[in-house]
């Protein structure tokens, strides 16, 4: 799996709330239209800087708060790629998996805001293009990288009618 874009920087400990505004969550079920506010609490303008394949990058524990779905969920309907990050909350790691949203944990130190980044998701680098370096990262595990192939837990098991871990 590979990707390309840009990213968007952002600091430590970004909850979930700050992801998409509980004032949101409980209007609407619609992830289009939950997108429209991803971030917006932290960057007003966020959703219109966002160019299809784009990436989130922050410091450490990104998405804590809650384990409800829609924050990762409405991060992929934003048209972003990944999220990488220092470190991620677990439950918010899981919950962006399951719902196909890749997620990596690396150094963001070496990226900055609008840096073009190419990110292999198989092999475990990234090549920050405007800098002209390579991060590596652990790979993540072939059984994540299939559910994430197939976009999310759910598809995974309709495609499988279970873990497949071929």
């Amino acid at each position: 799996m590979k990707y390309q874009g840009k990213s968007h920087k952002f600091g430590s400990d970004v909850n979930t709330d700050y992801i998409i505004s509980g004032k949101y969550k409980f209007k609407t079920l619609d992830m289009n239209e939950l997108a429209k506010h991803v971030m917006e609490d932290l960057d007003p303008d966020f959703y219109n800087k966002v160019t299809p394949g784009d990436f989130i990058v922050a410091g450490t524990n990104f998405g804590c708060g809650s384990s409800r779905e829609q924050a990762p969920l409405a991060i992929k309907h934003a048209n972003i790629s990944a999220v990488l990050a220092k470190s991620f909350a677990r439950i918010f790691y899981r919950n962006a998996i399951n719902t196909g949203l890749p997620v990596i944990e690396c150094d963001t130190d070496l990226i900055d805001p609008g840096d073009v980044l190419d990110v292999d998701l198989t092999n475990g680098i990234i090549i920050n293009r405007t800098k002209d370096i390579e991060i590596t990262v652990k790979p993540l595990p072939q059984v994540m990288i299939k559910i994430l192939t197939d976009g999310g837990l759910a598809a995974h098991f309709r495609k499988y009618g279970g873990f497949n871990l071929e």
